[in-house]
């Protein structure tokens, strides 16, 4: 095992969501050699008895996730609608159990009453953009953000990130203050799930970030920009390109949509005015 192979397995030890496996490198097919792989399990999300969905996610942030996830997804209004959750391990995997208020659990059973029977892909059978998703109230013009700031934040994303540096296999999202600072982020196995565990820690930190933007290491597709509309996010920044309906539903969110952000380069899809140095 080489220098960089021990530092990785000194700090593995406290690391949440990796595991130490035998496996064979290239060079060397005859001899196995221990490494850190980032470990992805069932979460199902459970509301008032009733499982919802189930992801597949890192072991690690899951009551943030909860949160961000019932937010984003138009579960419940903010956070004070969740009474309790608890996170317990079940037969295949994890189970987050979430106590709604009957109002919010109300409507989640409407919901999924409406959803019964239909088949396919969720976006078949709807005959218009304005049909695809949840209704989502467009964005106020209150964020700027300077573009000398992006590459303060892009330099730090990966602190955020330890399961990603020991594995190369995690996906960070981050709030980024209007000074460049990352105030906090989350990391993945999935895009969305790093999302959603932003958003529910940003729910709890309201009124100190309430001014600043996302910052993700993926791309940019049209649910990452439907969650962060949902939570009131008016700038996402993404490490990779989005997609195009990702730039409609921006635009028509009024979200300030940028992409491949990397240090002195980025792509503005949408909605520039917010930005400075444009």
């Amino acid at each position: 095992m080489n220098d960089l192979q021990t530092k990785k397995h000194k700090n593995a030890t406290s690391v949440t969501g990796a595991r130490e496996v035998s496996l064979w490198k290239r060079a060397d097919l005859q001899h196995a050699v221990p490494d850190m792989l980032a470990e992805e399990v069932p979460v199902a999300l459970v509301y008032n008895g009733i499982s919802h969905v189930v992801m597949m996610a890192s072991p690690k942030d899951l009551e943030l996730f909860a949160i961000g996830f019932s937010l984003s997804e138009g579960i419940i209004e903010n956070a004070s609608d969740i009474y309790g959750m608890d996170v317990v391990h079940s037969c295949n995997g994890l189970e987050v159990q979430i106590e709604l208020s009957s109002r919010r659990f109300m409507g989640l059973k409407e919901r999924r009453r409406a959803l019964a029977g239909r088949t396919g892909c969720g976006v078949c059978g709807v005959e218009q953009l304005n049909d695809i998703g949840k209704p989502v109230a467009p964005l106020p013009f209150t964020q700027t953000f300077d573009l000398q700031a992006l590459d303060a934040g892009l330099a730090h994303l990966t602190d955020f990130q330890p399961v990603g540096q020991l594995t190369g296999c995690t996906h960070a999202a981050a709030w980024m203050l209007p000074s460049g600072e990352l105030a906090g982020g989350h990391e993945d196995v999935g895009r969305h799930v790093a999302l959603d565990k932003l958003l529910g820690h940003r729910a709890r930190e309201a009124q100190v970030w309430a001014r600043g933007a996302v910052l993700v290491s993926s791309r940019a597709s049209y649910e990452m920009v439907q969650k962060s509309a949902m939570c009131g996010v008016e700038i996402l920044f993404a490490v990779s390109a989005a997609t195009t309906l990702a730039v409609e539903v921006a635009q028509r969110y009024n979200l300030t949509l940028v992409g491949f952000c990397k240090p002195g380069r980025a792509t503005i899809y949408t909605h520039p005015q917010r930005l400075i140095g444009v």
